[in-house]
Order: structure tokens, then C-alpha cells, then sequence
């Protein structure tokens, strides 16, 4: 009898104990069709841009990714990103999985050579201002000890 309880409150913990995703995974799929296409990011900004350097995606300063292009395919949720290398910055080329939830959350991961279960980090950023030719992601970043918003500007290509 003792062994049957003990058996049942595992088990129910085990139910009761189910992990939760830390974002949520309904689609907006109408935004997802919007991002469809080629962009650029023409501007990155934040407080103090001008005079720090901020680390983007765990890659490379904030500013090379100015002139970075992206592709986003809203049917699978792919896409690639390429950084264009100069003497500041190195170039720097990946797939991607991305898409924006119903809570307004651009997520992606950079899949770099993986497959995209095999990653296990990625990034969460506001969707800003979509239009037909330019939106915005925004995110929270540590910057000289103090948490500010950098948001990456994107202009859509041959538009």
C-alpha cells in the first residue's frame, strides 16, 4: 500500500511538474508574413552608441551589423544573416530560425553550422514599427553597468 501512494504522488509530480517555455509559441503569423523578404539593418542605436561599444548576439560589436543583410522566409521560419567584414569588423554568415509570437517577441537563434535543435540559446526582442519597407527590433543590453534598449533598424531591400 505504502509502495502504491508513494507511486502515485511521483507520478503526480512528475505530471504536475510539466516545464513551461519562458515565451510564448502562439505565431502571429500576419506579422511573420510582413518581415518576408530581404532587409538590411541601417541603424543601430542606444544610449551613449556615439562613445561605448556593445556586444551584439554574443558576435561583434553593435555597430557591425550596420549594412548586415538578413533574409526572413515566414512559411518555415528560416532565414540567414550576413555581416559584411571591413578593418573593424570580421564578416560573419549563418542561418537563422526565427518567428514573432502573438506577444509582440521577435525570437531567433543563430544556427551557425548546427541544426536548430541542437542550439539551445537564442534571443527575444520587441517588434517595433512595421511597415511595408522598415521595422524595428528592440532589446534590453547591459551598458556601462546600466540596462538600456538597443534597437536595430531595418530597411527592406529592392522596395
Amino acid at each position: 500500500m505504502r509502495k502504491n501512494l508513494l507511486l502515485i504522488i511521483l507520478v503526480s509530480l512528475c505530471i504536475g511538474c510539466k516545464s513551461t517555455s519562458i515565451t510564448n509559441n502562439k505565431l502571429d503569423g500576419k506579422k511573420e508574413r510582413m518581415l518576408k523578404g530581404d532587409w538590411t539593418i541601417t541603424s543601430v542605436t542606444f544610449p551613449g552608441s556615439e562613445y561605448l561599444n556593445v556586444t551584439s548576439f554574443n558576435l561583434l560589436d553593435s555597430q557591425c551589423f550596420i549594412g548586415s543583410d538578413w533574409n526572413f522566409i515566414s512559411n518555415n521560419n528560416k532565414g540567414t544573416m550576413r555581416i559584411k567584414g571591413n578593418n573593424k569588423c570580421q564578416s560573419f554568415d549563418s542561418p537563422i530560425t526565427w518567428y514573432i509570437n502573438t506577444d509582440g517577441n521577435f525570437i531567433f537563434k543563430i544556427i551557425n553550422g548546427n541544426k536548430a535543435k541542437q542550439v539551445k540559446s537564442g534571443y527575444i526582442m520587441s517588434v517595433k514599427n512595421i511597415s511595408e519597407t522598415s521595422f524595428q527590433l528592440s532589446n534590453k543590453v547591459d551598458v556601462a553597468g546600466s540596462i538600456k534598449d538597443i534597437t536595430y533598424t531595418f530597411q527592406r531591400n529592392n522596395y
